[in-house]
């Protein structure tokens, strides 16, 4: 039903970006509702109107086509906050994390992709363009603009941080021997920056 109206409009005469846009969010709203078992090149066409040759045009495989839009289905809740306080930010980016990874089919399906990646190089490369590189982008940011204000010591590796803070909850959702809850990211936030803000003791 959603294709047929999409399609209705015309294919081909839409603006490039506002197909890929309708593609994105109909993958989107799939994956977050059925996970990536039902998720094909055809079935992505069909909920978004659009033809099977103008996804390959896009993305190369399923799995690049289910990070773009879980990317996309995922950045209003994870975007990150500036309130001037970097500790603060942290701890609501974290605790977002962490509700979508443990609160939503998010979770589940970025440690399918995850784990799908380790044995498709294809894949792996898509995780690095379409997600990863991305999320980090958007923490490295955020914390170098901390630094230069004075509240992350000169110095400090941020992109180690990173991999401390995000790499923490990582761990947990792969190894699951602990929980993934807001206590343990707000926890995370506290123990690192007790060892990086100006001033501290570590």
């Amino acid at each position: 039903m959603t294709g047929e109206v999409r399609g209705s409009r015309g294919r081909g005469r839409r603006p490039a970006e506002e197909v890929r846009a309708d593609v994105l969010r109909a993958v989107g709203e799939l994956l977050l509702s059925e996970g990536t078992g039902t998720l094909s090149f055809e079935r992505a066409a069909r909920e978004a109107g659009v033809s099977k040759t103008t996804l390959y045009k896009w993305w190369p495989s399923k799995g690049a086509l289910a990070l773009d839009a879980y990317f996309h289905a995922v950045e209003p809740a994870l975007s990150f906050p500036d309130t001037g306080d970097v500790r603060t930010d942290l701890k609501s980016q974290l605790r977002a994390f962490t509700r979508v990874m443990t609160r939503t089919p998010g979770g589940r399906i970025l440690t399918q992709l995850i784990g799908e990646a380790q044995t498709d190089e294809e894949l792996a490369s898509a995780y690095r363009r379409l997600y990863s590189t991305e999320r980090r982008r958007l923490a490295a940011e955020r914390l170098c603009a901390a630094q230069e204000a004075g509240q992350i010591r000169d110095g400090v590796d941020v992109r180690v941080l990173i991999d401390q803070l995000w790499g923490a909850v990582y761990h947990r959702l792969l190894i699951p021997d602990e929980p993934v809850t807001e206590d343990f990211a707000v926890a995370l936030v506290d123990n690192l920056m007790d060892g990086i803000a100006t001033g501290g003791s570590g």
